[in-house]
């Protein structure tokens, strides 16, 4: 009986569980700091599922789980992949994570390669769906001599329209940090030939534009970090014009924006926000924030819409937004984690919360402008649009965790048996999981020449 070892429990691994133990003889250890969460994810599946406890910065608390498995799964933070990588290489035991691809995790590639283990990456939804379907394409265009002059991707995990209801358009079902935090990266990508260079700071206000994905949808993208080298990545040194991005929708980018000018992003530790200072209103740090000599509403919204500059025809919806969160709010007290950042992340968690009976979308468009042979140009769309279901798995786990589980299943099959350290970036690992996805699990992704 195949004994799968998985580091993690978190928002993402239950899809990838069930995918897993769909299988009968399929067994499964559940590794986690604190065994209460991996048994809270165990407990429909009976005896087939055991928890442990791991310490993923000791090698001593790894080995003891890995030599006893046949396949790991890592879906604990990123920066702890290594660790398990190392010790899947020295065990002989095949490895998948839905991570981007680090230095760190790179590094072991020759090892692997002689250990004769597969250490598969980048197999959630982005990254991970998103490859599979531009590497398609891509090589489909190739295969019939023609040219891809440029790739242009944006993804987002968002609120299904209906459940939109808030001045972000955006709701959380996990921590918002990471995704505030985000905006502030640097962006580069390829324009016509030429390197285009972002700083964090300019990232909305020079990057963000209107994207026209679908007639049904108002939404914004923005570029999302590095995306210059993917024509390299992706096989198509022909491309000019290479980007990758974030997706929200309308009214998004406007807000968070005058959040950052105003410097609720800011990582810097204040004295009165410190969990053991005295409590203080949203309404008081917000003019404390600001310089203003009183913490009155009118005095808040007029220093806001100095400090970011909002043009008349943004002020009453970027001004509402921030009434709506009770940053001018006497009677709100303001969550005191050190930081104007963690402030603001206080009042999101509580605000911004998908509630049971909503459900999210994950929206992924590609973008293909095409140059065949003959010289004829066309552009050609891959468009997924995948709702969550209420009271069930949501669209970003589900897309996230269900194909990390395939990846599983299909290594223990012995459908993927490449060696070394990769993503699904060729044919031969693409396109059996992109068989899966739509004939199994109903993956639709439908393409459009425009």
């Amino acid at each position: 009986m195949p004994k799968i070892l998985l580091f993690g429990a978190g928002l993402v691994a239950a899809p990838c569980v069930e995918y897993c133990l769909r299988r009968k003889e399929n067994t499964m250890v559940i590794a986690t700091r604190t065994i209460a969460k991996g048994e809270s994810l165990a407990k429909e599946y009976g005896d087939r599922v055991s928890c442990a406890t791991v310490d993923v910065e000791s090698d001593e608390s790894i080995d003891n789980l890995m030599k006893d498995c046949d396949i790991a799964i890592s879906l604990v933070p990123y920066i702890h992949h290594a660790n398990i990588i190392k010790s899947a290489v020295k065990f002989k035991k095949n490895f998948v994570s839905t991570s981007y691809v680090s230095p760190a995790m790179e590094a072991f590639h020759d090892a692997a390669v002689e250990a004769g283990v597969t250490v598969m990456n980048e197999i959630g939804v982005d990254p991970g769906v998103d490859h599979l379907y531009a590497m398609k394409v891509i090589d489909e265009v190739h295969a019939k001599g023609g040219k891809v002059k440029s790739f242009i991707s944006y993804c987002g995990g968002l609120p299904a329209p209906e459940n939109s209801d808030n001045p972000l358009g955006y709701k959380f079902s996990w921590s918002p940090r990471g995704v505030l935090l985000a905006v502030r990266n640097a962006a580069r990508f390829k324009q016509d030939g030429k390197i285009v260079d972002i700083a964090g700071p300019d990232l909305l206000r020079l990057g963000a534009k209107r994207i026209y994905t679908n007639p049904g949808y108002a939404t914004y993208g923005y570029p999302n970090r590095d995306s210059s080298f993917y024509d390299t990545r992706y096989g198509m040194p022909e491309c000019d014009t290479c980007l990758r991005g974030s997706l929200r929708f309308e009214g998004n980018v406007e807000i968070v924006q005058a959040f950052a000018d105003c410097g609720l992003l800011s990582l810097d530790e204040v004295d009165f926000l410190a969990s053991s200072a005295p409590a203080v209103s949203c309404a008081e740090a917000m003019a404390k924030l600001l310089n203003c000599a009183d913490a009155e509403e009118d005095t808040l919204k007029a220093a806001v819409a100095a400090k970011a500059n909002l043009p008349k025809d943004l002020q009453r919806r970027v001004l509402n937004g921030f009434k709506w969160f009770g940053l001018f709010s006497k009677t709100e007290m303001a969550d005191r984690k050190g930081t104007y950042l963690d402030m603001l992340c206080g009042t999101m968690e509580e605000k911004l919360q998908l509630k049971d009976d909503e459900r999210d979308m994950i929206f992924l468009q590609h973008e293909f402008g095409i140059e065949w042979a003959d010289g004829k140009k066309e552009e050609r769309t891959s468009t997924l649009i995948e709702y969550g279901t209420p009271g069930g798995f949501t669209a970003m786990a589900r897309l996230v965790g269900m194909p990390c589980g395939v990846a599983v299943q299909m290594i223990l099959d012995g459908k993927i048996t490449k060696k070394g350290v990769f993503a699904p970036l060729t044919k031969d690992i693409y396109g059996p999981l992109i068989e899966v996805l739509e004939k199994e699990e109903g993956v639709v992704v439908k393409d459009t020449i425009l």
